[in-house]
């Protein structure tokens, strides 16, 4: 069984808290918006996740934090899939739709 370095053990913790914080907002969106949450198809929800994924990976932990997940709205949660969308079909650069998706975050801290 081969070695596992202190890089690899690292990038994996990294993955961890990474998709345990999208998790965590995750819920607080889905509890927020009750019923609406099942408007939204299996595609968008994943962009959400990639989009929040992102934006942890680039945010100061502090302002992470002080996002209050529970405040967006429909229209937040739809602009943050629109970015996800639009990076993943690459008609928007990544550090600019991420630029874009941590100020909706930011307004709800």
């Amino acid at each position: 069984m081969p070695e596992v370095t202190d890089e690899e053990r690292g990038r994996r913790i990294f993955q961890v808290h990474r998709d345990r914080a999208v998790e965590s907002a995750m819920e607080k969106i889905r509890r927020n918006l009750g019923q609406d949450w099942k408007l939204y198809s299996a595609l968008d929800i994943e962009m959400v996740k990639f989009i929040l994924g992102e934006c942890w990976v680039f945010m100061v932990r502090q302002d992470w934090e002080q996002c209050s997940f529970t405040r967006l709205s429909r229209a937040d949660i739809d602009g943050l899939i629109r970015i996800g969308k639009d990076i993943k079909r690459d008609d928007r650069l990544e550090g600019e739709g991420v630029g874009r998706a941590k100020e909706i975050l930011k307004k709800v801290s």
